[in-house]
């Protein structure tokens, strides 16, 4: 990850040219690095190529739409950390709960302000920055909740030794409760720790904690996730 002092390079994948061109303008007047494609079969051969520090991707794309190919990109372990925005005209609350369940970091609906959508690459990137370690006080990275074991540092986690497959999200949601076992958390409390300022319901934490389960069914962590009725969630170690 790119030092947020430094010139980020972004990959905008928008097929509409006027709109591709405005968000080029717009990211390079503020001091990125731009490149720009009109699919994500192209786009996929720039990440081959070289990665980089955040996709601005279109939710409505030919051939591949932007949703399944962020999808594609969550399934990679070199792509599943990657920094996405969506950026669509599709705004109602199911189209945004798709793209956002999808595993983008954010979701931004046209027509937007330039102003806006620097704010919010920039959010994001601090986030991940933040998150990588880089300017952090040196911490332990590993964390131990039961048979959990977890890896800040490389968004790792296993049960008993045996790795679970877990989306950029999905690992966030579970680290929380890693660290705090026993802590019920609210929906909301869930929202604004793991998906920051995005505009997310709340049926999006149910839709991960479902998700969380599924992973943990069958193994010795199969009933660490908890449901405390009329209050949250909570991890708790028998």
């Amino acid at each position: 990850m790119t030092d947020t002092n430094t010139a980020a390079r972004i990959l905008v994948v928008e097929d509409e040219s006027a709109i591709r061109t405005l968000i080029t303008f717009a990211c390079a007047g503020a001091g990125f690095e731009v490149e720009s494609v009109d699919s994500a079969i192209k786009a996929q051969a720039m990440i081959d190529s070289s990665m980089p520090d955040l996709v601005l991707l279109d939710y409505m794309l030919p051939e591949l739409s932007g949703v399944d190919w962020l999808i594609q990109l969550r399934e990679k372990p070199q792509t599943r950390h990657l920094p996405v925005i969506m950026l669509t005209a599709r705004g109602s609350e199911s189209d945004r709960v798709k793209g956002l369940n999808a595993g983008a970091d954010d979701y931004i609906v046209k027509p937007f302000m330039p102003r806006e959508l620097i704010a919010r690459i920039q959010a994001v990137l601090r986030r991940y920055q933040y998150q990588s370690g880089a300017g952090a006080a040196p911490v332990s990275t590993k964390i131990v909740c039961g048979p959990l074991t977890m890896d800040e540092a490389s968004y790792e986690a296993n049960v008993d030794g045996v790795p679970l497959s877990l989306s950029a999200k999905e690992f966030k949601l579970l680290l929380v409760f890693a660290k705090n076992p026993e802590r019920v958390y609210s929906r909301e409390m869930l929202l604004s720790l793991v998906w920051d300022n995005a505009y997310v319901d709340e049926r999006t934490v149910d839709v991960h904690m479902l998700r969380l389960r599924k992973q943990l069914q069958g193994t010795k962590a199969e009933s660490l996730l908890q449901t405390v009725r009329g209050l949250g969630y909570r991890a708790h170690v028998e």
